[in-house]
Order: structure tokens, then C-alpha cells, then sequence
């Protein structure tokens, strides 16, 4: 043994394996290729030595470990980790062992030569001398301190496992590794037909290799293969989020839950189940609004965050999921990561954002991060499955209904006053055991907090709770008037003359209609409040004589304002131009410069000024050389109606 190369034969003595199955893996591995990790023996006897790097990882922990206590180098902390990881029977023999060696330090000390000292230890223990003197030895090589751990010796109990055909052992693994969850005999017998099939020798039997694969395969891998990844997600601890830092108001965390109860609801006669939307306190688990719905939309999330926001004031924070109530652009636009829906730039902001409430997105699947969920699980119990629900509660599966399921189904106004009821008494229910509940209830743990002079709540301004009570859309207002078409209904204001053929975002309560709408610029700036605009009848003299006063109000008023604004008259413009000043004489024309033949073929520019005289004089000049040959120096001009 030198450095970290073996011999076959000190590595079956530390593996607990024979020299002829050491001698076989090198050949199957061919280690001896590897010329980097295998080299020839230059002592006596010759023969091969193998680098650690390619013993199994088995093997290459056991051969340090035994390699580094017989040369005293081994690092303390891997010797005290190897020792940790012995049984129970095999830490007493080190401990009996360390009694030995130092009976025999005692008797040297004592004058006893070292040899009868061994001996008479021996004797003592009914022990072999050879063993004692062993194990003085190896204390002899490390400290005082670790001298426990160094009298361990190298074996560790490995499970041998009967050899299999690799192809048949890989294909067991597969078959078993699935997410339809095969059984293992069943996963045996496929692999065994198929091995007769392909000729895969050998293949031990049936409960041999699931001693094999219990070894060889760590749980965690047959969770994430048979259960999933959400499966795999529970072998690693939940995060455990400390809320005591906060304060009340601080942070809520809004979420749906649908109730296995049967409600009938006004002017129905199916019996439907209902959604329970709810806000809760992150600080003190308090539920700070809800409201009943037949679906999770964005309309009845908007009153909830409406309730709560007049009751106890607007959170700093608040905690959804993606859930497509929730992240409606009438909740949540202009909030950049949205992950839900396009996000538009120009898509309106929405009542989350407008009332400054920071969105944190939750977790996709994960009740560690939305505590209101263990909250629900409560609310089951009190309110789906309380005596006043008996028959119509449905059981929360399919195969869980109870014996009187579908017997009845309670009108949705009792039903209610039932949740009113129940989560009044969740709130004051006492003795909670939560970190901050120190037994009080969470209703008290929610006054209290906000009578601390630390606690800070933002309340909504007069002109804020708009917001919620009415539902944000973007559209264009008509050309012309300018007026909001939405809902079959018209709104009008005299401001959205400005805005004819532009985009104006409106806030309306769709609860009712007819209510006036507020009209707000593309920058969230307010522009009015259009009236709803009613149809007349045909004949309806009347409302036409309504009409057209307000009509003509509307232009006596422009009138004036046009009036006001252009302040000077035409006759007042004119003398501002000075349009009755006399005219400045006009300048005479600059003269003119023509090129005209010289006497000896050539062409000359000369100032000409061209007056009447002039003008006569060119054209008898013209009609002479019409009249008369040319000379081969006289320009000849082309006859009348010729081109040239």
C-alpha cells in the first residue's frame, strides 16, 4: 500500500470481498487501461496496483479510512465521523479496547517490560496477545484525544447482493420507477419473461433483488418517481415564516375557498355550492372582510378589499395567488410581474395599486405561504359541517358523501347568517396557541396591536372609495359629443367635449348602472362625472322640450365662454395687422439679361433694358429675317406650325 494506489489482494482484505471477485472487476473495468490510475509494482513479487479513484465508493471509503489509522495521518474529523457512524456494539469494543491498551500503559509503567505487559493484559481481558499488541499499536500512532475512534476497526457490514444481468436489473428499475405505481412483483415478472426473451443471465430471484434495490435506491428517488414532484416537495422541512414582527394591518393574504354545502339561490331552483371570499390579518389570523359568491370573480374581490379597507384601513401589503379573480386588471394592472393575462401598458390601474398595496404573488400550490389556507380548514369544520348544515352538506370528495347527501339545500340568506355567525365566533374564540396569541383570541390580538403607538394605518381619502365601489375599464368616447357608450347605457358631461374620439378609463358600479360614472384621463386624473343619459320615447313631447333646454343652455354657455375668450373683434384684428395703412410702391423690376447673336457667329451677354421702344424695335428685327435668306452666320427660325 503506497500513496493512494491498492494492491487487488489490500483491497479484498479492506472490502470483506474475495482476490478473485477484486481481480474480476479490474477486468470487467478494465483498469488496467487506464495507465494514469493503474501502474506495475516495482517491490518483490511484482503485480498491479490500482488508484482510489477507481474502487467503488464503497470500497475507496473503507481503504482510506483503514490506510490513514495505520499511518496516523488520517484527519480527526473524518476519524471522529467514521467513529459516529458505528452501531452501538461496535463503539463498546472500541471503548473495551481503549480499557486494554491502557492496562498496558499501567503495567509499563509500573517497571512491566512491554512485551509482559501485552501478556498479562491479554490474560485479564481473555483476549489474544496478538490483538492487544494491534491495538497498542494503532494508540500509539494518534493523539491521546482520539485514540476511541483510531481502535475501530475497518470493517463496515455490507449487504452482498447475488450478481444480475445489468440490462435486466435496468429494466426492473425503470419498470418500478413510475408514476403508475407498479407493484414489484408485477415489475419482477415482466423483467423475468423478458430476460428469457433477450437472454439475460443471471437473474436472481424475486426477493434477493428487492434487498438489492432497498439498498441501492434512496427513498427520495422512488417519491419523486412514483408520487411527483409535490410529493418530493414534503422531504424537504416547510419554511416556517415568523409573523411577529409585523403589526396589525400591516400585510393581509386574500384567498377563495368553495364549500361543500348545497345553497339555493334567490329565483333558483338547482342547488348550487358557494365561493367564501375573505381577507385575513397576516399579524393576528383576524378575518378582516368577506363576502359569498357563487364564483371567485373580480367584482365581489373588489368589494371584499372594499369592506375591509373602510373597516380597519389599507394594508401596506397583501398576498394572492395568480388566480384569475385576483389578477384581473381591475384588481391588480400596472403591476409589472402579473404572471397572469397580457400585460398592457396601457391597461388601467388597478384598485390594489391605485390604493398604493404592495401585491406579493404566493406560491402556486402551496399553503406554507397563504396561512388563511390552514384558517379555511377550520371553517370547514364550524361552518360545512355544523348540525345546521346536516343534509346538505356534500363531503369534500366524491367518495366521502354522506348517507343523507342531497336530502336538502339552505337558502343562501340563512346560509349567510351562518358564516356571519361562525367566523365572528372564529375571531373571538380564545385560547389560540399561535406564536403571538399567548392564549387571546384574535380578535385581541388585533385591537391590541393597533393601539400600539408604532402601529400605522392609512385610511382612504373621501374621493379614494371610488375606487372600489365602482369597476375600471378603458374605452373610447364618441366623436362629436364625446359621450360613453357601456352596458347599453350612455354617459354624458360637458368635460368630454375634450375628449371625443380619445381613450378615457371609467369607474362605474355595476351593481347599478344608472348611478353617475366617474371619467378619469389616461395619467388617472379625473375629468368629471357623467350623468347617465335615459332613452325617451318616439312621442314623448315632453322629454323633447327638456332635451332641447338643455340643449340650447348648453349653447348660450358656449356662447358666452367663446365670448370670453376671444376678446378682440374683427375690426379690432384688422387695426392690430394694420390692414388700413396705405401700401408701399412697388418696386421696378430688376433688369433683364438676354444672350443674342453676334455679327461673327459668336454670342455675348449684354445688359439690356427692355423698354416699349425696345420691345418694337426686336420685333421688326424679327419680321426682316423671316422675310430674307439667312447667311450661314444668320440664325434660321422654322416655318409657322413646325417644330424645330
Amino acid at each position: 500500500m503506497s500513496d493512494q494506489y491498492f494492491t487487488a489482494a489490500e483491497i479484498a482484505e479492506v472490502s470483506g470481498q474475495s482476490l478473485r471477485q477484486i481481480n474480476r472487476l479490474a477486468s470487467k473495468q478494465g483498469w488496467r487501461r487506464q495507465t494514469d490510475k493503474a501502474r506495475k509494482r516495482n517491490e518483490r513479487g511484482g503485480g498491479w496496483e490500482y488508484h482510489v479513484d477507481l474502487l467503488p465508493d464503497v470500497a475507496r471509503a473503507r481503504l482510506t479510512i483503514t490506510s490513514e489509522s495505520q499511518t496516523g495521518s488520517r484527519d480527526r474529523n473524518e476519524l471522529w465521523q467514521y467513529y459516529e457512524g458505528l452501531s452501538k456494539a461496535r463503539k463498546e469494543a472500541c471503548e473495551r479496547r481503549l480499557e486494554v491498551v491502557e492496562t498496558v500503559e499501567q503495567f509499563v509503567g509500573l517497571g512491566m517490560s512491554k512485551t509482559a505487559a501485552v501478556t498479562y493484559a491479554a490474560k485479564q481481558f481473555n483476549v489474544a496477545e496478538r490483538s492487544v499488541r494491534t491495538w497498542s499499536n494503532k494508540a500509539d500512532t494518534v493523539d491521546r484525544s482520539d485514540r476511541l475512534p483510531a481502535l475501530a476497526d475497518g470493517y463496515r457490514p455490507t449487504a452482498t447482493h447475488q450478481d444480475c444481468h445489468p440490462d435486466a436489473w435496468a429494466v426492473l428499475k425503470s419498470d418500478y420507477l413510475r408514476p403508475e405505481k407498479p407493484s414489484f412483483s408485477a415489475c419482477y415478472r415482466r423483467m423475468k419473461t423478458a430476460a428469457k426473451e433477450h437472454g439475460w443471465k443471471p437473474v436472481p430471484n424475486e426477493q434477493s433483488l428487492r434487498r438489492r434495490f432497498k439498498d441501492e435506491v434512496p427513498q427520495s428517488v422512488i417519491t419523486m418517481a412514483r408520487k411527483g414532484k409535490d410529493a418530493a416537495k414534503g422531504l424537504y422541512p416547510a419554511q416556517r415564516r415568523d409573523r411577529s414582527g409585523l403589526h396589525a394591518m400591516e400585510a393581509v393574504n386574500m384567498d377563495g375557498h368553495r364549500f361543500d354545502v348545497f345553497i339555493l339561490m334567490p329565483g333558483k331552483t338547482t342547488p348550487q355550492r358557494v365561493h367564501l371570499i375573505a381577507l385575513q390579518d397576516l399579524y393576528s389570523d383576524k378575518f378582516v372582510a368577506w363576502r359569498l359568491s357563487v364564483s371567485e370573480n373580480k367584482d365581489v374581490v373588489r368589494l371584499v378589499i372594499g369592506d375591509m379597507v373602510e373597516r380597519h384601513g389599507i394594508p401596506d401589503k397583501i398576498v394572492l395567488d395568480n388566480g384569475r379573480a385576483f389578477a384581473s386588471k381591475w384588481i391588480t394592472g400596472g403591476k409589472a410581474n402579473r404572471y397572469r393575462f397580457k400585460v398592457d401598458p396601457n391597461e388601467p390601474e388597478g384598485l390594489l395599486i391605485s390604493l398604493g398595496i404592495d401585491v406579493v404573488w404566493a406560491t402556486p400550490y402551496a399553503g406554507q405561504s397563504k396561512p388563511i389556507e390552514r384558517a379555511f380548514r377550520d371553517l370547514c369544520e364550524d361552518i360545512a359541517k355544523h348540525p345546521f348544515c346536516a343534509g346538505a352538506y356534500t363531503g369534500n370528495r366524491p367518495e366521502a358523501k354522506p348517507e343523507n347527501y342531497g336530502s336538502r339545500a339552505i337558502p343562501f340568506k340563512d346560509f349567510a347568517n351562518h358564516v356571519e355567525r361562525m367566523i365572528a365566533e372564529h375571531n373571538a374564540r380564545p385560547g389560540r396557541t399561535a406564536k403571538n396569541a399567548n392564549g387571546r383570541s384574535f380578535d385581541e390580538i388585533f385591537s391590541e396591536s393597533l393601539k400600539q403607538p408604532t402601529t400605522l394605518v392609512r385610511w382612504p381619502t373621501k374621493e379614494q372609495r371610488s375606487l372600489w365601489l365602482m369597476a375600471s375599464d378603458r374605452i373610447t368616447a364618441r366623436r362629436g359629443s364625446g359621450e360613453i357608450h357601456i352596458f347599453g347605457n350612455r354617459y354624458w358631461a360637458r368635460e368630454l367635449n375634450q375628449y371625443a374620439g380619445k381613450k378615457v378609463t371609467v369607474r362605474y358600479d355595476p351593481d347599478n348602472l344608472t348611478k353617475p360614472m366617474h371619467v378619469y384621463d389616461l395619467e388617472n386624473r379625473l375629468i368629471c362625472i357623467a350623468d347617465c343619459i335615459a332613452d325617451t320615447g318616439f312621442f314623448d313631447t315632453e322629454a323633447a322640450r327638456d332635451h332641447a333646454f338643455k340643449r340650447n343652455a348648453l349653447i348660450k354657455n358656449e356662447r358666452e365662454n367663446k365670448r370670453l375668450h376671444a376678446e378682440l373683434s374683427p375690426e379690432e384684428l384688422a387695426d392690430v395687422y394694420g390692414s388700413k395703412r396705405a401700401a408701399e410702391p412697388l418696386q421696378p423690376e430688376p433688369p433683364v439679361f438676354k444672350r443674342i447673336a453676334a455679327a461673327n457667329g459668336g454670342s455675348q451677354a449684354q445688359k439690356i433694358e427692355w423698354t416699349d421702344d425696345y420691345e418694337a424695335a426686336f420685333s421688326r428685327r424679327m419680321d426682316a429675317l423671316e422675310k430674307q435668306s439667312l447667311s450661314e452666320n444668320v440664325v434660321e427660325f422654322p416655318e409657322k406650325g413646325k417644330g424645330r
